[in-house]
């Protein structure tokens, strides 16, 4: 395993994202902008919360992969939310987005509600620090 996951038994079980990550040492940073689940680029209307969610990570993911990495170099997420009961009710939805692209492996994760983004209708925005391992 590339990362060694941290997860201290007096903090609980964690379910759906890890406390810590430790990267082993070697590797580059990649810190990934925020990168909204919608924006200016986008035509109709805002998509729903769970494919703005989904969206968001694929562009996360987008700039990883540009830079020579993947899912599993994810090292840290935080997603920042304009509404944390949509964020709750989609939750299934928004679990099976995160299988399809990451499995069943969880960074360190936070999770942010914030009055507004600044991308106008974006519900949405993930920024991520990846590791990549030197030599790729």
């Amino acid at each position: 395993m590339k990362f060694e996951i941290v997860n201290p038994v007096p903090l609980g079980s964690p379910s759906g994202w890890s406390n810590g990550i430790l990267a082993p040492a070697g590797g580059r940073m990649l810190f990934v902008a925020g990168q909204a689940g919608w924006d200016r680029s986008c035509v109709g209307s805002p998509d729903d919360f769970a494919a703005q969610f989904a969206r968001a990570l694929d562009r996360v993911l987008e700039v990883v992969r540009t830079a020579g990495g993947g899912n599993a170099d994810v090292a840290r997420l935080t997603v920042f939310v304009t509404d944390l009961a949509a964020y709750r009710a989609s939750r299934r939805a928004l679990g099976g987005a995160w299988r399809e692209r990451f499995g069943r492996y969880y960074p360190a994760m936070a999770l942010v509600e914030v009055s507004a983004l600044m991308d106008e209708g974006a519900q949405v925005e993930i920024e991520a620090t990846a590791v990549l391992t030197l030599g790729r």
